[in-house]
């Protein structure tokens, strides 16, 4: 390609609503325009970087024995209505009628398109499993889309799901599937980890999800320093040891704590660490359907309520604050919450950690006064009722669960989720195949996501500086950037085009900026735009030397006209 013909216009001036890498790289340097809110053009030079990432997917996919489809964008809105995500997805979920009134909805994601599809063809054990994926478009009514193509309302996903006769079937595809993901990734040239992690909205069990590692990341991502545990934060487990208060009381009392509410006014007045502080959070615990109730978390006072495992363990879809007025027509005193004397009425849970644990200092549940000494190890003091769950978000410096080392906390772009559904969408749509033994069974299903579009920007945000992008070479729209000096020298220009034309043949992308601009915007163009090799033919031509620039290094280095052929392919094909 010629820059000179080529659709491709870069801008000086940064966006004034980007504030990561990724969308101020992505619009100054031409890839995207936006349109709206959260919904943006690509340009042709975006479209191929996407076309790089698409081929990469569906050769991985496709090798994995998955067979791709495309389903329909709009999809019915009785389908939603039949798994109850209809009323469950929420405002996210955009609907729409056509002239007739029937209601249709931008899908977001197409389980219950797929097994519709499905359950309409597959009869028997015999034609399972099957695994179909596609590469499309969804919508999702973002609040505050924002970031560019990393929180868009408008993207571009690969979703696949598999359907299984066994539970056997379906941990040998999601194995598979995690493998796959692994080899799309690693041929993108990115940092990334596999990560435990929580259903969400798409439900199901045996949650992995794939991060690449970024300093702008949304996610925060709790990883070992010795062994492989990585996990999501919403999800990350610890090692759980019992702890000593060095402050030691004779017998259980109850002592006079005037005005004295918060952790650290408890601490300081009873000379005790917070970790030994019984700390209670009240929420507001809001269900699908529609119900709300009073829950308090107990937890270590140096520790923090992970709101992800706390809705999961009262099985709730949100927690919201309650307000003092609310806590208190709950029976409940706020500053003096604990977990002896609580109103028969409240739910409560306990923090895992602690589970047995002693010499503690709690709220007494009356006005003005607290617990010192109190111990969880007699489960009647608590009630028949009592129920321990991991609830506390993990720390730097928490001990791993599998190998005991320290836990390191660091930020993450969650890129591809894979999931266990079981029978969560096949038994409420009704979706059956007859067994062996002839008997109707639901299909058993598992789901697997990338975020095509959204690796577009993944892929910036790991691989940036203060000039503009640093693509790694698969992904890259274009590998090499051959940059005429002056246009006007005729032995440049066809040293360039003879050049050119041999990298094109031996199947490398290349662009040949043969624009009639200055050489600095040339530079700042190639170093905007991201390509990882740029060959500079200029003045020294006449000397017999050309320049070659590795964008990732920033290395550069001069060669001899009649070998920088060789050097560039050597230089494409180092890593």
């Amino acid at each position: 390609m010629r820059w000179s013909r080529f659709f491709l216009y870069t801008l000086k001036e940064t966006p004034k609503d980007a504030v990561t890498p990724s969308h101020i790289y992505l619009v100054r340097g031409g890839y995207i325009k936006q349109v709206a809110a959260g919904i943006y053009d690509f340009t042709p030079i975006g479209k191929m970087v996407l076309d790089n990432i698409r081929a990469i997917i569906k050769e991985e996919m496709d090798k994995a024995g998955a067979q791709e489809v495309m389903l329909s964008f709009i999809t019915p809105y009785e389908l939603w209505e039949e798994t109850g995500r209809a009323k469950k997805y929420g405002d996210e979920l955009l609907r729409i009628e056509d002239r007739k009134g029937q209601k249709f909805v931008l899908s977001p994601t197409n389980e219950e398109s797929v097994v519709d599809l499905v359950r309409n063809y597959v009869k028997s054990y015999k034609q399972l499993p099957v695994n179909l994926y596609q590469i499309n478009l969804k919508f999702r009514d973002e609040a505050r889309p924002r970031f560019g193509l990393l929180r868009g309302r408008e993207f571009i996903m690969k979703d696949a799901y598999s359907f299984h006769a066994t539970r056997d079937d379906l941990d040998r595809e999601f194995n598979l599937m995690q493998e796959t993901y692994e080899k799309i990734f690693s041929k993108m040239g990115l940092d990334f980890r596999v990560v435990e992690a929580d259903s969400g909205a798409i439900g199901g069990t045996g949650s992995r999800e794939f991060m690449v590692l970024a300093n702008t990341g949304e996610d925060d991502i709790v990883v070992c320093s010795e062994c492989n545990y990585a996990a999501n934060i919403e999800v990350a487990k610890r090692n759980h040891i019992k702890k000593e208060n060095p402050v030691k009381t004779q017998e259980i009392e109850e002592i006079y704590t005037p005005d004295i509410k918060t952790i650290d006014e408890v601490s300081k007045f009873t000379e005790t660490p917070k970790d030994f502080i019984v700390k209670a959070v009240v929420k507001k615990a809001v269900f699908d359907n529609g119900e709300e109730e009073i829950v308090v978390f107990f937890l270590r006072g140096n520790d923090e309520l992970e709101e992800t495992k706390a809705k999961n363990a009262v099985g709730a879809i949100d927690l919201v604050d309650a307000s003092e007025e609310e806590i208190e027509k709950a029976g409940l005193i706020p500053g003096y919450i604990g977990p002896f004397g609580l109103p028969s009425n409240i739910k409560y849970i306990i923090d895992d950690d602690l589970r047995m644990a002693e010499e503690l200092v709690c709220g007494a549940n009356k006005k003005d006064y607290h617990i010192k000494g109190a111990g969880l190890l007699d489960a009647n003091l608590l009630g028949n009722l009592t129920i321990y769950r991991d609830i506390a978000k993990v720390k730097e410096g928490d001990l791993c669960p599998k190998c005991g080392a320290p836990l390191k906390i660091t930020k993450g772009i969650e890129v591809g989720h894979i999931f266990k559904l079981g029978t969560a969408y096949s038994e409420p749509m009704n979706a059956t195949f007859l067994d062996e033994n002839g008997k109707a069974k639901p299909f058993i299903m598992g789901c697997y996501g990338i975020g095509v579009s959204r690796l577009i920007a993944a892929a910036i945000e790991q691989n940036h500086d203060d000039r503009g992008i640093i693509w790694p070479k698969e992904i890259a729209p274009f590998v090499v950037d051959i940059i005429v000096g002056d246009v006007k020298k005729t032995d440049q220009v066809e040293f360039a085009e003879k050049l050119y034309e041999d990298l094109v043949n031996a199947g490398v992308k290349t662009i040949l900026d043969d624009r009639t601009e200055r050489f600095g915007p040339k530079i700042a163009d190639f170093e905007l735009v991201g390509f990882p090799v740029g060959v500079i033919v200029g003045k020294k031509l006449k000397n017999g030397k050309v320049e070659v620039r590795d964008r990732k290094t920033g290395e550069k280095f001069e060669v001899d006209k009649d070998v920088v052929f060789e050097k560039v392919m050597e230089l494409i094909n180092k890593d």
